[in-house]
């Protein structure tokens, strides 16, 4: 688990495709990160958020930690087209007695984002990110959106066309001058495609309140 605070920009040194699916898509990769401060105190086993997708340390050597990502994670995040040289946001999986900073992030992954628009301004910068209505509909004003593993607050959302499944969905978010500094949204531009992970609280409670019909339906 973490906190959607983030420690350190990181920098991917070395990207490995092993095989593919159908002839079309990788099946599995590795990754070795440069991150001097999140490979501080880690070791095999550990838990490292890399733009926000939770990902186990196989190895780590001095200021690099290498980890192995699966077809589905690769399917579903930005994580499929890193390259050497590219900047990711780490952070490490909360302690009993982390301070919560931001809000409950898993590190799992929902889908993607584009930034669509980005307004800056003196104390902060706005930027529009347009994504499915499939997680669009998961979105709140005043509600949290990691991405690319930073927590964040909605400023607001628009359902496109309705919230079609076409048209998707468009919801604001705002970065302060620590934020453009210290992750890679700083240098996000419009086209720039990011990663999303909406609050699991929102799912565990369309499940539950979407149960009894689904019973009813098929009884």
């Amino acid at each position: 688990m973490f906190t959607g605070i983030v420690e350190e920009r990181g920098r991917i040194v070395d990207v490995h495709l092993d095989g593919s699916d159908a002839g079309t898509a990788p099946g599995s990769a590795r990754l070795t990160v440069h991150g001097p401060k999140v490979t501080s105190d880690v070791g095999h086993g550990d838990s490292i958020a890399v733009s926000g997708v939770c990902l186990t340390v196989v190895e780590r050597d001095g200021d690099t930690f290498t980890v192995d990502v699966m077809a589905e994670t690769l399917r579903r995040t930005t994580v499929g087209a890193l390259a050497a040289g590219d900047e990711v946001n780490l952070e490490r999986s909360v302690t009993p007695t982390t301070r919560l900073g931001g809000h409950i992030v898993q590190g799992h992954v929902d889908g993607t984002g584009t930034v669509v628009r980005r307004t800056e301004h003196p104390a902060y910068d706005e930027i529009r990110i347009r994504t499915s209505a499939e997680l669009g509909r998961y979105l709140a004003a005043k509600g949290s959106v990691a991405v690319d593993g930073i927590s964040l607050t909605v400023i607001d959302v628009v359902d496109l066309d309705g919230g079609s499944s076409d048209e998707g969905a468009e919801f604001g978010i705002g970065i302060i001058p620590e934020t453009r500094t210290a992750t890679t949204l700083g240098a996000a531009r419009a086209g720039t495609v990011v990663n999303l992970e909406v609050d699991v609280m929102a799912k565990y409670a369309e499940r539950l309140l979407t149960a009894g019909t689904r019973k009813r339906e098929t009884a």
